[in-house]
């Protein structure tokens, strides 16, 4: 399969955020104030580029304020997930953001004119029994249903929304200027609830710092200019599910940094996990009848 522009920059997005569990699992800053300086440092980047530049399209009203809106929803959903990966495990965390293609193809089925395919809700199912063996079966046994839990299953919502909503402004803005007016409204309304709940803005250590500008810079401006390019040109259900695979890289990372052990289960999971992610790319449709008339025929 020729790899086309929007399918790189997927990939390259998949690429910079799967570290960013990894980097809040080290528990250097407090998981809201690390939400606030990841988009503020980034805002800070890319305002002083594309005025200078030129590239900063101010867009009509009516596109502004959903542009606004997926700012303070893409903030609220990585401040929630922080502080869920904080309070509970990394895993428990990962894994119930990662339900958002299941909210966001009941979503897309409800409220937009383009369904998923088939292939979407196939991919969906055989990816989450991957999930389901990468991070084992023993997992779900303990599950807790905590305040942790809650907030890990409202930051796959958000998510879900926050594509949605996205998919119709990149429509119609360009991706530089969607970006520029999401990060600044998202550092508005995270700085806003830092200072309500008296977060600590200073007092970091140099390691936390880095941590902070590595997310801003790497898990943040590189990832999502790829992402919501991938976004712009591909459905956001594909792009959903392929997010998946951050799972797969994350536990390797976790494996090579945090001494964390990978089992022949987990591979075997990972595995699945990627089939499901390749055959919402087939190119063709898979239709529900022809396999249940195949079915029959056998």
């Amino acid at each position: 399969m020729k790899i086309k522009k929007p399918q790189l920059a997927l990939i390259v997005g998949i690429l910079c955020i799967s570290i960013f569990p990894i980097l809040i699992k080290l528990r250097l800053t407090p998981g809201l104030i690390s939400a606030f300086y990841r988009m503020a440092i980034a805002a800070t980047l890319l305002l002083p580029y594309v005025i200078i530049t030129k590239k900063f399209k101010l867009p009509t009203f009516k596109v502004l304020i959903p542009a606004i809106i997926c700012g303070i929803l893409f903030a609220s959903d990585v401040a929630v997930w922080n502080i869920a990966i904080q309070e509970s495990s990394a895993t428990q965390a990962s894994l119930l953001t990662n339900l958002s293609p299941l909210w966001l193809g009941i979503g897309s089925f409800l409220f937009l004119k383009t369904k998923p395919a088939t292939n979407f809700w196939i991919g969906t199912l055989v990816s989450l029994f991957g999930m389901i063996m990468l991070v084992g079966f023993q997992f779900f046994i303990e599950l807790n249903f905590d305040t942790a839990f809650l907030l890990a299953v409202l930051s796959g919502i958000l998510y879900a929304i926050y594509l949605l909503v996205s998919k119709k402004v990149l429509s119609k803005v360009d991706v530089l200027s969607f970006m520029t007016i999401s990060l600044i409204s998202s550092s508005i309304y995270l700085g806003f609830l830092c200072l309500i709940l008296d977060e600590p803005f200073f007092g970091f250590s140099d390691a936390g710092w880095l941590v902070l500008l590595i997310q801003a810079i790497v898990c943040q401006l590189l990832a999502w200019l790829s992402l919501s390019y991938a976004t712009q040109h591909m459905r956001a259900t594909r792009v959903s599910l392929s997010l998946l695979g951050q799972a797969v890289l994350t536990s390797i990372l976790a494996w090579l940094f945090l001494d964390e052990i990978i089992t022949l289960q987990m591979i075997i999971g990972g595995i699945i996990l990627l089939l499901g992610i390749r055959i919402t790319f087939y190119s063709k449709t898979i239709s529900m009848k022809k396999v249940f008339s195949k079915a029959g025929d056998s």
